[in-house]
């Protein structure tokens, strides 16, 4: 997978048909070693192919294995019940109400003797 990285990173650089040595250089560049021998059966698959037919490609095959699914089911259980799990409880102020009194309607009037 660190090959094909590589050549496309070069690809995308400018650098249309990449040789196994620009790749070992792309990957030498970040301190990691190249596999001879899958490097050049890579160079060898690619040689003469337009990447961007393969993409395609490649990007019709994945839309035919589906996918989406249903996601795995939940994990089993721990086991050994013998630790409670201490619950932290936040205590929440308690909101006083306020007393307004039985005498105003909801505009302020004394016992709602107004227009309305």
């Amino acid at each position: 997978m660190k090959h094909v990285a590589a050549y496309l990173l070069c690809v995308l650089g400018g650098n249309a048909t990449p040789s196994a040595d620009d790749v070992v250089k792309a990957l030498g560049s970040v301190g990691v070693e190249a596999d001879s021998e899958r490097l050049g059966s890579l160079i060898t698959e690619l040689e003469g192919k337009d990447l961007n037919e393969l993409l395609a490609t490649g990007k019709d095959m994945l839309a035919s294995f589906g996918g989406g699914g249903g996601g795995g089911g939940g994990g089993g259980g721990g086991g050994g019940g013998d630790a409670a799990a201490e619950e932290v409880e936040e205590e929440k102020p308690v909101e006083e109400e306020m007393d307004l009194g039985g005498g105003m309607d909801m505009f302020g009037g004394d016992e709602g003797g107004g227009d309305y």
